[in-house]
């Protein structure tokens, strides 16, 4: 089921949720992983990716993740790992859109709820003369997350709100496009998988890769590019970094961007795209899943 094509609306999706924070975290990821996958949550014997995460959800709560979710106190994170030469240029900081002073800021750069948002809550601005700031304001409300988000995902739980502005990072060959977004599947520090999202402003289309740069036919929410994209000439640098990153976790997916040679960081995602992504085959969920360990963290 597409729920999403019943709730069109972004905001009566978050007051629906909202009314059902009272449901107990268990009892609604069995709800949402049944709407949005038509399958039962296996828990007590999970073997898919998918399944496992909803376990992660409920069962890992380690109090780094925190820091490693807010876009702003991740940065820190990153520098004590001694990878700072990997952030993107910060360019402000503040409690609220109102609390940034645009004047200072560049004519492009990209602007970020500090707490997350599934993406929603990034802003990509190329041209700062044709931002409207009353729904800048609108899109990125801040919110403290007290408890219970819609898909229960506990590292964001209590995070304070914010926005951090960043330099946006422009591919050359093809501005429009936007930059390729590596993402790595970590499991207790070992790189496994790749996913690399291109042509994310302009056709957003997705290929999955092994370690060892091999493609492997499956698909999810984005179709396939139509041919096979290059491995970076710095790869092995792109899996050491993400390595260290995720040496702390039993399972992570980091987030990496490659910009003619120099590689920057994006983001550490515990939960990736909450749980209830759908394979193509279904395979792929097995696959995924097979790596990720319960038995060394119960």
């Amino acid at each position: 089921m597409d729920y999403k094509k019943i709730f069109k609306s972004r905001k009566l999706r978050a007051f629906i949720l909202g009314l059902l924070r009272f449901v107990p975290d268990k009892t609604m990821l069995k709800m949402q992983y049944k709407i949005k996958t038509g399958r039962q949550l296996n828990l007590k014997d999970p073997k898919r990716y998918t399944e496992k995460l909803q376990w992660y959800k409920l069962n890992y709560k380690n109090p780094i993740m925190h820091r490693c979710v807010d876009k702003y106190q991740v940065r820190e994170f990153i520098k004590e790992k001694g990878l700072e030469e990997i952030l993107v240029k910060l360019y402000a900081k503040s409690d609220s859109v109102k609390g940034l002073d645009f004047e200072r800021l560049p004519d492009q750069f990209v602007i970020k709820t500090t707490n997350g948002g599934g993406g929603l809550n990034v802003i990509v601005c190329p041209d700062k003369t044709k931002l409207d700031r009353r729904e800048l304001e609108e899109k990125l409300a801040c919110k403290k997350i007290k408890s219970r988000t819609g898909g229960r995902e506990w590292a964001y739980y209590g995070l304070e709100p914010g926005v951090i502005v960043e330099e946006l990072l422009i591919n050359s060959k093809n501005p429009l496009a936007g930059v390729n977004d590596y993402k790595i599947f970590c499991y207790q520090g070992k790189a496994k998988y790749i996913v690399v999202d291109v042509d994310r402003y302009v056709g957003h289309k997705r290929n999955f890769y092994d370690r060892d740069w091999n493609r492997l036919e499956y698909s999810s929410d984005c179709p396939p590019a139509d041919c096979d994209i290059e491995k970076p000439e710095n790869y092995e640098k792109m899996l050491q970094i993400a390595e260290k990153l995720s040496e702390d976790f039993p399972y992570v997916r980091v987030d990496l961007y490659n910009v003619e040679g120099k590689i920057y960081f994006g983001e550490l995602t515990f939960y990736p795209w909450s749980g209830y992504v759908q394979f193509e085959p279904d395979e792929a969920d097995f696959v995924f899943g097979k790596d990720f360990e319960l038995k060394s963290f119960k």
